[in-house]
C-alpha cells in the first residue's frame, strides 16, 4: 500500500499539470520517503526532461538529510545542472551526505565559490560554514590547483591550527571574491 501511494506520487509529480499539484504531492511523497519509500525511486524524477520535475526530484533528496545517501551517485549531475535551484538544493545533500570517499563532489561545490548566481554562492558559504573539517579536506584535496585550492585548504588550516582572526579579518577585507567567501566561513566557523 505504502509503495503504491509513492509510486502514485510520483505519477502526479511526472505528469504536473501545475505547480499547486507537484507542491501538494511533494510535500506528500516526502512523508512516504520518510515513511520508507524507496529513495531511489527518485531517481525517475532527477532524471527527467522537465526542469519541475527535476527541481522537485532534487528539493526531495535536500529534505532527506541523511536518508539521501544512496542517491550521491546523482549528485555530480545535478550540481553541474543548469537549473539554479537543483544546483542549490544539490548543495545541501552534500553537505547532508557527503564524506572522504565524496571528494569530487565536495570539491564541486567549493569550485562554486566562484559561479555568478549569488544565490548558489551564498549556499556554498552556507556549505562551507557548516562542512566537517573531513569534509573540507575531502574537497579540498580533490581540487585542481588554482586560487580555490588555495583558500579551501587555507580553511582546512584554521579548523587544524589556531586561527589568526587578524588573517581572517584581512581576506574579508581584500578583494579578491573567493577569498572573502572562504574567509566569511572562517568567521562563522570561528563564532
Amino acid at each position: 500500500m505504502q509503495t503504491q501511494t509513492g509510486d502514485e506520487l510520483m505519477e502526479r509529480i511526472l505528469a504536473h499539470p501545475s505547480d499547486d499539484i507537484v507542491g501538494t504531492a511533494a510535500n506528500d511523497l516526502l512523508a512516504e520517503l520518510y515513511a520508507g519509500y524507496p529513495v531511489e525511486n527518485l531517481g525517475r524524477l532527477l532524471h527527467s526532461d522537465d526542469e519541475v520535475v527535476v527541481r522537485t526530484g532534487t528539493w526531495l533528496l535536500s529534505e532527506l538529510g541523511e536518508l539521501a545517501a544512496p542517491m550521491m551517485g546523482e549528485v555530480p549531475a545535478l550540481l553541474s545542472s543548469p537549473i539554479r535551484n537543483v544546483r542549490y538544493f544539490a548543495i545541501e545533500v552534500v553537505l547532508s551526505n557527503a564524506d572522504d570517499q565524496h571528494g569530487s563532489a565536495i570539491a564541486r561545490v567549493m569550485s562554486m565559490s566562484t559561479e555568478y548566481d549569488t544565490a548558489v554562492r551564498w549556499k556554498v558559504l552556507e556549505f562551507l560554514s557548516e562542512a566537517s573539517t573531513d569534509q573540507l579536506q575531502a574537497g579540498a584535496s580533490s581540487l585542481e590547483a588554482g586560487p580555490v585550492k588555495e583558500s579551501a585548504e587555507w580553511l582546512v588550516r584554521q579548523d587544524d591550527e589556531e586561527p589568526d582572526p587578524r588573517d581572517v579579518l584581512a581576506r574579508l577585507e581584500g578583494s579578491d571574491p573567493t577569498a572573502r567567501l572562504f574567509a566569511a566561513a572562517a568567521a562563522a566557523r570561528l563564532s
